[in-house]
């Protein structure tokens, strides 16, 4: 036997233990039922149907892997070349395989088929049992996330609220160009189309309470990937307290940084923060950016790329387009934007006045 010979049954043996050691990772991945991207352990009702119908095909795949990988092994052993062996007489085909081998696939479709459809109307619109279904209306823009909820006059963005229990009804609209929203542990991906709104709903499950992380998953840009949301499921009681909070106007800066703050928030000299940013209450009236009426109340800022503290609050005043190329944060500059020239003392004021918004 050559070295290259004695080597080949080494190599397939590690071979397949590296596929073993990968197929135990993700089953542990699977196990993880509290892994904040994963969509096997679904927490919403049609979370729940889209699951059912991977299960189904999961399922239905297990004797088609076996049949297709066991009819290969037995080839492969069965009629392996021997030392003595002829060159095997050339035929056409096989009528009856290839009649088998067509009709087969065929009906495993057709069976995949009747889940799919039903699974599809199923998740057109909110079924005629939801009672009480809260409206909210999601645009996208390049890179961030705005959220409307048209009946009870609250406006926020990149922070979503929902309440446990509650069937939630999406209208999904683009201000500029495709991209697709998507909460995996809530359900699938829905495109966020200009020109047209596009529609989806779920209920959290009763015991969802909790944060789960969401994401434009369309490619729109430069940021697509800083394109994050956060969905934070409220027991009932809590998201109505939340929604007081957010209907109250902005409450007036005491502090003195604060109250300096305000002021050159709204200075055109020292920056545009106002005509890109409303506030409510104030002269603030900006719809490019985010609302800011109660931003410090938000876990994160910049689309979910930096957590929601004054010293971040700075940075990103002071170098957005350092953290995040090409967003529409900072001065206007031609067709792009440029970091906001303000001291390091006036951005200090102007974070600590935004982040005292609760």
């Amino acid at each position: 036997m050559t070295a290259q010979n004695s080597l080949r049954p080494r190599l397939l043996i590690l071979c397949w233990l590296l596929l073993l050691t990968a197929s135990l990772s993700g089953c542990t991945a699977f196990a993880d039922r509290t892994a904040p991207q994963s969509t096997v352990f679904p927490l919403s009702d049609w979370g729940r149907s889209i699951q059912d119908l991977y299960s189904l095909v999961f399922l239905m795949s297990i004797p088609v892997f076996i049949g297709v990988e066991g009819f290969i092994v037995y080839a492969v052993v069965r009629f392996r070349r021997r030392a003595s062996d002829e060159l095997p007489n050339q035929v056409h085909g096989n009528t009856r395989l290839e009649v088998a081998w067509t009709v087969i696939p065929s009906i495993v479709l057709l069976i995949i088929a009747i889940p799919t459809i039903s699974a599809i109307f199923y998740s057109d619109a909110p079924p005629a049992s939801a009672q009480n279904v809260l409206k909210v209306t999601v645009i996208g823009h390049q890179w961030w996330w705005e959220f409307h909820y048209p009946d009870l006059g609250v406006s926020t963005a990149n922070e979503l609220h929902l309440p446990a229990g509650r069937t939630a009804s999406f209208e999904l609209k683009s201000a500029d160009v495709i991209h697709s929203f998507w909460v995996p542990r809530m359900g699938g991906k829905v495109d966020v189309v200009p020109t047209r709104a596009n529609h989806m709903w779920f209920t959290p499950d009763a015991n969802a309470v909790g944060v789960y992380p969401g994401q434009c998953v369309e490619f729109c840009g430069i940021q697509h990937a800083n394109m994050r949301l956060d969905l934070v499921v409220d027991t009932p009681s809590d998201f109505e307290a939340w929604t007081q909070r957010q209907k109250a106007n902005a409450v007036q800066p005491t502090g003195g940084a604060e109250q300096q703050g305000a002021a050159a928030f709204m200075d055109a000299t020292r920056g545009l923060c106002f005509s890109c940013h409303a506030i409510r209450g104030t002269e603030a009236k900006g719809t490019i950016g985010p609302d800011l009426t109660h931003v410090g109340s938000r876990r994160m800022i910049a689309a979910g790329i930096l957590e929601n503290t004054p010293a971040n609050m700075q940075k990103w005043i002071q170098h957005s387009q350092d953290i995040k190329p090409g967003s529409k944060m900072g001065r206007p500059v031609g067709n792009g934007f440029q970091n906001l020239a303000v001291t390091d003392a006036d951005a200090a004021a102007i974070a600590a006045y935004v982040f005292s918004l609760k």
